[in-house]
């Protein structure tokens, strides 16, 4: 170093390199303490050599008082949710959702929980399974029917489906021809493994028929009189009522009576005469409980803990459910379906779903038959059609209450009625009305006037076309490759 040049401050005397050559220093005078820092931040070079690490900006302090981004999704997630379920098609979509899903779940656990039943009746495993699918294939075409009829055609439908149902079930009743199960004769063979329970329509004939009934008398204002609301429903109802009970069905009547109460309820009915049916009603099931030893056993089995009691069916039920903890032992390997539940594919495969899918898997049961009651709820409330609103709550009331009872039945809540649960458990003559009336419902979902437009707007009347449309729309838009 030159003699003349003037040694820097602090003895100093490295050679000034790339990071002291005007990292202090412009125009000979000293630069602000703050601005020599950063720069020195900034021209650091990391160890090893190479280009300089990139300056990483502090992020700026919130201000006093601010909630996090994450809180504040949480406070307005409620608001989201309920803006959603305002939205005109969310019934729809609900509906068709919570039904198509509650059948391929529904699907799998009748393969999963019916092969051992098959094998000890000699039958191929997957005999049940079959039968199941070709319940769902055809139940699919009626669901789809449902949903594009008008609401007229509907109304004109309810007759004929309510004389069909009276024949049948009369034609249980002569004898040679009705067919015993289970000590209920309800059953038609129709050829081959084949049978018919014509109750179960009934359940679907009571509804649109009823509906249609109520619907024209609150078009003539007469449903404000008592005996307008009672006749000719009530009668019509106890010859249904009766004509199952000649086959001893206590569960099937059970619930047509809550579709009844469910229809008086929504037309409007008083507290007195409400409760005077409900009198009746009460009466005439406590005289068939107590005339039946049968029923009576089925009584004793609620809260059951001891399969030496006579309940030996209840109780491995709550075994099953007992053994699956969270998450289930895997689906197929139920240990109770060997041979210790009785019914593992029909009245009792809630607990078969409990024990392989564990509670996540009966949780996500009940979330979804919640999810259909709701959404069921839902469209007879925003209707102004009166035929729609009776026949939506009707619908609602026969899924929601046969689905209590079933699982109710399983938890050892309820006594064992002998209803399989709605769209879930084995069996095509419950399955088809069901699939019907889920279609029903989705008929009256989309044709709101709200739900209508929007359907228009988005061309989804037919969703295949509509989706083939609004895809050649997208690459109508699109420009050439070459084009700039």
């Amino acid at each position: 170093m030159s003699a003349d040049r003037p040694v820097p401050r602090g003895g100093d005397r490295r050679p000034a390199g790339p990071r002291t050559a005007g990292a202090g220093i412009r125009g000979g005078r000293p630069l602000p303490r703050a601005t020599e820092d950063s720069s020195r931040r900034t021209a650091a070079p990391r160890p090893g050599g190479g280009r300089p690490a990139p300056r990483i900006p502090r992020p700026a302090p919130r201000p006093r008082g601010a909630a996090p981004s994450a809180l504040r999704g949480a406070v307005r997630l409620p608001g989201r949710v309920r803006e959603a379920w305002d939205r005109p098609l969310t019934a729809y979509y609900v509906i068709l959702g919570a039904g198509l899903l509650i059948t391929v779940l529904g699907l799998v656990m009748v393969y999963s929980a019916s092969q051992i039943k098959a094998l000890q009746n000699g039958l191929p495993s997957t005999f049940y399974f079959r039968k199941q699918l070709l319940a769902v294939a055809i139940g699919s075409v009626l669901l789809w029917f449902a949903a594009r009829l008008s609401v007229r055609l509907h109304r004109a439908l309810s007759y004929p489906l309510l004389l069909g149902s009276v024949f049948l079930m009369c034609l249980v009743q002569v004898p040679h021809v009705g067919v015993s199960v289970n000590g209920n004769t309800n059953w038609l063979s129709i050829g081959g493994p084949f049978q018919l329970q014509p109750s179960e329509f009934g359940k679907l004939a009571l509804v649109m028929w009823g509906a249609d009934l109520l619907a024209r008398k609150n078009d003539k204002n007469l449903l404000v009189q008592w005996k307008h609301l009672l006749v000719p429903l009530v009668p019509v109802t106890v010859l249904l009522l009766g004509l199952i009970m000649l086959g001893g069905d206590m569960g099937t009547t059970v619930i047509l009576t809550a579709i009844l109460f469910g229809m008086l309820w929504l037309a409007g009915a008083p507290t007195r005469l409400f409760t005077g049916v409900l009198a009746g009603a009460t009466a005439l099931g406590v005289l068939a409980i107590a005339t039946s030893p049968n029923r009576m056993g089925r009584l004793h089995c609620i809260g059951a803990s001891d399969p030496g009691t006579g309940c030996w069916q209840a109780v491995h039920g709550i075994y099953a459910l007992a053994s699956g903890g969270w998450f289930g032992s895997g689906l197929g390997a139920s240990v109770e379906k060997w041979g210790e539940l009785p019914e593992p594919h029909t009245d009792f495969i809630f607990a078969v779903t409990g024990e392989e899918l564990g509670l996540a898997g009966t949780l996500s049961v009940l979330a979804l038959f919640a999810a259909l009651g709701y959404a069921g709820i839902r469209v007879a409330s925003r209707t102004e059609d009166p035929f729609v609103r009776f026949a939506a709550g009707g619908v609602t009331t026969w899924i929601m209450v046969q689905a209590v009872i079933n699982i109710g039945a399983v938890l050892g809540l309820l006594p064992i009625a002998g209803v399989p649960l709605p769209l879930f458990s084995y069996g095509g003559s419950a399955l088809l009305p069901t699939m019907f009336a889920i279609g029903l419902l989705i008929s009256f979902a989309r044709n709101e006037p709200a739900a209508r437009a929007a359907l228009a707007v988005r061309g989804h009347n037919n969703p295949l076309t509509g989706a083939v449309r609004r895809t050649m729309r997208r690459y109508a838009r699109r420009r050439p490759s070459g084009e700039r």
